[in-house]
């Protein structure tokens, strides 16, 4: 099957995509986009959060061919500037700078669920941080870190938006 999709804001076009693929095998392995990650399969452990017709979907959960003609945004996506000068987006630069980057697994999916959440709600609470998040799971921070990152894209894009 062929699918038609706009990924990162680029119009593409997927040949021979077999009928239970998921979104998320197309992504990494037919597009070399493997930034969202492949843990559970099941929707689970949220290391896999594409923005899906900007919502937030686990790319594990989505068959490939439910993407014809809707926009994708990966972890990548969330990078402002052209492929080799590109500048992270700033929920990215609070996830490096509070090291809340350790094996780096779970992390594009926190950094897109996080985005989404900030997107919304540009100061969230603790509590608002933690549920919008408790879809994602991390085995290696203890998710202050986490906590800390969102805080700090939250506080920064406040700053922005009032300049």
């Amino acid at each position: 099957m062929r699918v038609n999709v706009t990924v990162n804001g680029s119009d593409e076009v997927v040949d021979d995509v077999w009928e239970g693929e998921s979104l998320l095998y197309m992504l990494r392995e037919r597009m070399g986009l493997p930034g969202s990650k492949n843990a559970c399969e099941q929707g689970e452990c949220g290391s896999c959060t594409v923005y899906l017709d900007g919502v937030p979907a686990c790319a594990c959960l989505v068959a490939a061919g439910q993407a014809e003609g809707r926009r994708v945004v990966t972890v990548e996506g969330l990078a402002e500037g052209q492929p080799g000068d590109e500048r992270l987006d700033p929920v990215q630069e609070a996830f490096v700078e509070t090291g809340a980057v350790q094996c780096g697994f779970c992390t594009p999916g926190l950094i897109v669920q996080s985005h989404d959440l900030i997107e919304r709600n540009p100061a969230p609470s603790d509590a608002e941080i933690r549920e919008a998040l408790a879809g994602n799971l991390c085995r290696c921070t203890g998710y202050e870190k986490i906590l800390d990152a969102v805080r700090l894209a939250a506080e920064r894009k406040r700053k922005a938006a009032a300049q």
